[in-house]
């Protein structure tokens, strides 16, 4: 298992040369998402599409 380092230095050094402050920033929010998502997914920690819609339309109620 890598570091958090580790991961953020492989995300850095995939990134364009010329790659802004925030572009980067972005790129590493983005795959700190899609790895809590995975986590999430493992973990069963997941909702149906029909549960999500049931909750999407309470909130427009």
């Amino acid at each position: 298992m890598e570091s958090a380092k580790d991961e953020m230095k492989q995300v850095l050094e995939s990134q364009p040369d010329d790659s802004s402050y925030d572009e980067l920033l972005r790129e590493l929010a983005f795959k700190r998402m899609v790895d809590k998502g995975l986590a999430d997914v493992e973990q069963g920690n997941v909702v149906s599409n029909e549960e999500m819609r049931s909750r999407i339309q309470s909130w427009r109620k």
